[in-house]
């Protein structure tokens, strides 16, 4: 496939991606650590030959495969995909399973870097930035410790379940609110499931 084929698809893709799945320009550049200059470019046409390693960051946070990005029309895929059965044709995602104790210092990685290091899970949902939490103490007197929470990582929904870390109290808590509470909380994400240890 040429380059410049490459190119279309990847401008495609990014549009089509960030639309479906609910995210921003914002989101992903805070995520992936790329500027919104660099995504702007991409999308305006501006580049000819984008990095490896950007489009390394950028399949990454969408969770889709470097190669898919840039060869396949992810709009057409779905559609079909979502043709063949009532509830899609849906793998499970692969997620990695990070204790409690560690997440803050992982908060920086991408989850394809975090597949890599930790365990895995699997969700079975749209699964993009997803990550999995293991709970070494009670949260909010519902989650007692061994319990496992799904999470769309750097992902804020107002007025839903969003799992922050407290540099104060260096616990996990849990906002339903930005800015609620005192200052000094790390966003983790919106949680999307709950396993609860005796399940």
């Amino acid at each position: 496939m040429h380059r410049r084929e490459k190119n279309e698809h990847l401008k495609s893709n990014i549009r089509y991606l960030i639309k479906s799945r609910g995210e921003t320009q914002l989101s992903l550049c805070n995520a992936s650590g790329l500027t919104r200059t660099t995504i702007y470019n991409i999308l305006e046409g501006r580049v000819t030959n984008v990095q490896h390693s950007t489009v390394r960051k950028i399949s990454d946070f969408f969770g889709v495969s470097y190669k898919e990005i840039e060869q396949v029309d992810f709009e057409e895929k779905e559609a079909v995909d979502q043709s063949i059965s009532f509830a899609g044709n849906m793998n499970p995602a692969a997620v990695p399973i990070v204790p409690e104790d560690q997440l803050i210092n992982c908060l920086g990685k991408t989850v394809g870097e975090l597949v890599t290091l930790y365990p895995l899970t699997y969700y079975f949902g749209r699964g993009h930035n997803v990550l999995a939490v293991l709970l070494k103490h009670a949260l909010v007197d519902i989650n007692e410790p061994g319990d496992m929470l799904i999470v769309h990582k750097g992902v804020f929904e107002k007025g839903g379940d969003n799992l922050a870390y407290d540099s104060q109290t260096l616990k996990l808590c849990v906002l339903r609110e930005l800015g609620e509470g005192e200052s000094g909380r790390c966003l983790v994400g919106r949680i999307i499931e709950e396993r609860f240890n005796d399940l």
